[in-house]
């Protein structure tokens, strides 16, 4: 009969043992669903680039085009030499996949041309920023860098319209076309060509719509610079440099002509003409 007095006390003991293994598996899974909104407040990632590799630079310019730029490549007589001259040489890079480039330096009885194209494919190491934002400051630290002028009303008007006009002629000039009288006339255009200009009587001001500048049609974003150099009694040699970004991708291009005779200007428009017929190709290429 005493035994019976335990009986309850065993019952209460188990009821309040189940109690607590089911308040316990209620708190649990009230801690695992609080797992999913703590991960969802996580910091999104910035999205990588568009662009993962880069083209063989010395293969993006074709033969035609380099016939263009370097008209003197026409005039190598030797097929070893010409072919020498058709490739290129690759610029001292470290790392194929973010920079690459080619240089070209052709000679000819006119003149000495230069042409450099350089790839850079940007990277951001920074989570909280895109491979595109990240080119987008490397961009912009060089358009500051080129000092371009403040753009006039008529410059950006007319600016577009002069280079489609004479992209399409830009093929068919001749090897002595930096040489001719016309070329002295009307090649100094360059936002660094007032020095020479108080010194030179043959040095007049940029024309209108070839003076440094922003591009509108090309790429994300992109510029022009165009610069006449002079070095005493040697010729004038005229840079014109095509600076453009596509997504993370920036492309450099530099084409430089330096004519055999003292006292002939390069022609601004020509060489303007010739590099943005280059770019337009390279950024149609990237994007195909």
């Amino acid at each position: 009969m005493q035994r019976k007095a335990y009986v309850p006390g065993t019952a209460a003991l188990l009821v309040a043992l189940l109690a607590g293994c089911t308040s316990g598996s209620a708190d649990s899974g009230t801690t695992d669903d609080a797992n999913p909104g703590e991960a969802g407040t996580a910091t999104a990632v910035a999205q990588p680039g568009k662009y993962r590799t880069l083209p063989e630079p010395c293969g993006a310019v074709g033969q035609s085009t380099l016939d263009s730029l370097l008209p003197g490549i026409k005039q190598i007589t030797d097929a070893e030499q010409r072919a020498a001259a058709y490739a290129g040489e690759a610029t001292l890079t470290y790392d194929t996949d973010r920079k690459v480039g080619c240089r070209w330096k052709v000679e000819s009885t006119d003149a000495t041309d230069h042409l450099l194209v350089d790839f850079e494919r940007v990277v951001s190491y920074d989570n909280a920023v895109s491979d595109d934002n990240q080119a987008q400051t490397i961009f912009a630290t060089k358009e500051t860098a080129a000092d371009l002028p403040e753009p006039t009303t008529s410059a950006t008007a007319s600016a577009s319209d002069s280079a489609s006009d004479s992209a399409s002629a830009s093929d068919s000039v001749t090897p002595s076309s930096s040489s001719s009288p016309s070329a002295t006339a009307s090649g100094a255009g360059s936002g660094s060509t007032s020095a020479s200009a108080s010194t030179s009587p043959s040095v007049t001001a940029s024309p209108t719509g070839l003076q440094p500048r922003t591009l509108s049609d090309l790429g994300d974003e992109a510029f022009l610079d165009d610069a006449l150099s002079s070095s005493g009694s040697t010729a004038q040699q005229r840079t014109v440099t095509v600076v453009f970004r596509t997504s993370n991708v920036i492309v450099t291009i530099e084409y430089e002509e330096q004519p055999a005779t003292v006292g002939v200007v390069p022609d601004s428009q020509k060489m303007q003409d010739r590099a943005r017929k280059l770019a337009a190709q390279l950024a149609d290429s990237l994007n195909g």
